[in-house]
């Protein structure tokens, strides 16, 4: 498999914060965009193709759990929000 190129790994990068974004919940969401961040720094002076390959479709997988923790939060979210969600409204 070819090595994933520079566009498809920031495509990937602002999907997996585009959906942290849709978490109702505050720790949640700030939990999903830190994962973000961490994982991307670490990876970030990958160089083999085969590890970065590896690490993208390791991205896409958590991309896909995200999603689907997206619909479940979603269901069953909070009636109350956060203190934090307060403050920023």
């Amino acid at each position: 498999m070819a090595a994933p190129t520079r566009a498809e790994v920031l495509q990937l990068y602002r999907s997996l914060l585009r959906v942290a974004r849709q978490f109702c919940d505050y720790n949640i969401r700030e939990y999903t965009k830190r994962r973000t961040f961490d994982a991307f720094r670490d990876n970030k002076s990958l160089t083999d193709p085969s590890k970065l390959s590896a690490a993208v479709s390791d991205g896409k997988a958590q991309l896909e759990v995200a999603k689907r923790q997206v619909l479940v939060y979603s269901m069953y979210a909070p009636k109350v929000k956060s203190i934090m969600d307060i403050k920023r409204s």
